[in-house]
């Protein structure tokens, strides 16, 4: 009977420490004025996570300090320990909501934690976790077929890997084997990964040790807004055949871009670029590499895929990030053709199609397909950049607003006329958007680009207060 009175006492208490618990996080979620000035309210959402009795930020803060590579930094001033994620939403330790606005890099596409796909996830896992594409498993190629619907023309091969990186490294082996050319050409200020061909790829020196990368010409880069033709996309285009005839033999092996540049800031390519550029590496001899890693997956919201809003087909395509919503998973998609000459050697990719991520990568386009959310990037990205230009026109800190669907970019300039960047102004902003509960991310050159690309189940109401809490934090400089 003690036991039974002492077990309804310490019930009572849990209960109680859990009500004050939430009371806690509301106040926090929603605090209401500031120097009586009211504070943007984050909209309600009917899911609170299970309290969190693991370690502090500040103790796993230490250990990645004593055990993780140097290399890694951190967003914010202040770490944010993650612990909890649904759809839009993640949740600190202390169980404070926050209105996820970068998806994990643009990672994060139907929402964190979809029952769908976690469902998905498990059933597999609980069935076969790994076994290797030298056996026969139904959920590599139900995903590879499914996937190769999405593609015009003869686009239908595919080959899985673990990372957008590995995606861009095959693409660029295919394409020098391919045509038996090695100059590749691509973007200055683009990012295709970190491994030895990717980075000579990529067009920005903060990505790139001093190691050998060569055979890689960067061209300009036609960004409307820092570019110096402006939005002029044929006159871009003319720089890739100025490199083909005086820095190449006169045929090279590909040519490779994102549509939207991500890391770079969030750039759309010129109106009109990539046409001209496509016919020019044809004539070369060259193939054509569409890297959809972060613009791919619906979040443009007018298109499936980015390479489409140039009216473009690719002979290559790669993905990753958005393909698993979050699983280590990457793919290239390309001809039969042009797949045939990895059959000269051995290919292998031991966890490339493993039959979890596959799983996980299927349920992704069915739920894409099921929750219309092409439609909703675009609704309800639309509805975001009209806020933000909104927002141009009140503060002369905001230099450009750009992008397409659920990859937009808002660029901080201390001077609109020089285009001046307002790094510290854009690292101020940011963490006080973190305090008011909203987290978006940084990129560009200068690290002065806000990057949104928020899960594509983002509604209005999270639109409006996202853009509320711009306002705000830039209303406080």
């Amino acid at each position: 009977m003690q036991r039974l009175t002492a077990r309804r006492v310490l019930s009572g208490r849990s209960s109680l420490i859990a009500q004050r618990w939430l009371s806690q996080v509301a106040q926090k979620e929603n605090p209401v004025q500031e120097n009586g000035v009211s504070i943007p309210k984050m909209p309600p959402f009917d899911y609170s996570p299970p309290p969190y009795n693991g370690p502090s930020a500040d103790e796993i803060l230490a250990k990645r300090k004593a055990y993780l590579s140097p290399s890694l930094s951190q967003l914010h001033s202040k770490a944010l320990n993650a612990v909890d994620g649904k759809m839009q939403y993640l949740f600190d330790e202390e169980g404070r909501r926050y209105l996820d606005a970068f998806g994990g890099i643009a990672t994060v596409c139907c929402g964190h934690c979809h029952p769908d796909v976690v469902e998905a996830i498990v059933n597999q896992t609980k069935r076969l976790q790994h076994s290797t594409v030298l056996y026969l498993n139904s959920a590599i190629a139900d995903f590879a077929e499914a996937l190769a619907s999405k593609f015009p023309g003869d686009l239908k091969v595919v080959f899985f890997t673990n990372s957008g990186t590995e995606a861009n490294e095959l693409a660029l082996l295919i394409a020098r084997l391919y045509t038996g050319c090695q100059d590749i050409i691509s973007l200055r200020n683009g990012y295709h990964g970190n491994a030895a061909g990717t980075m000579g790829a990529t067009g920005q020196s903060i990505w790139k040790y001093n190691v050998v990368q060569g055979g890689v010409h960067h061209a300009l880069n036609p960004d409307p807004y820092r570019g110096v033709f402006g939005s002029d996309g044929e006159k871009y285009a003319k720089d890739v055949q100025n490199l083909i005839d005086f820095g190449t033999s006169g045929n090279v092996a590909a040519f490779v871009s994102e549509a939207i540049q991500g890391v770079g800031g969030i750039v759309e390519l010129a109106p009109g670029y990539l046409p001209p550029v496509y016919s020019s590496i044809k004539k070369a001899g060259g193939l054509c590499i569409a890297d959809e890693v972060q613009c791919g997956f619906a979040r443009t919201g007018s298109h499936f895929w980015g390479f489409e809003t140039q009216g473009v087909v690719p002979d290559i395509v790669t993905m990753a990030k958005g393909i698993g919503n979050g699983i280590p998973l990457g793919a290239v998609v390309t001809t039969p053709e042009i797949a045939e000459v990895l059959t000269r050697r051995q290919y292998f990719n031991t966890f490339g199609g493993n039959p979890v991520c596959t799983a996980a990568g299927l349920a992704v386009l069915r739920v894409i397909e099921k929750e219309n959310l092409q439609k909703n990037a675009l609704v309800v990205g639309s509805y975001v950049k009209e806020r933000l230009n909104a927002l141009k026109d009140k503060y002369e800190i905001i230099g450009d607003v750009r992008g397409r669907g659920l990859m937009l970019g808002v660029e901080l300039v201390t001077d609109r006329q020089q285009k001046t960047p307002a790094k510290a102004e854009t690292v101020h902003i940011l963490d006080q958007m973190k305090e008011l509960g909203v987290l978006i991310g940084k990129g560009g050159y200068y690290g002065n680009v806000f990057r949104i690309t928020p899960p594509l189940c983002f509604t209005k109401e999270d639109a409006d207060f996202l853009v509320d809490a711009m306002d705000y934090a830039m209303s406080k400089m």
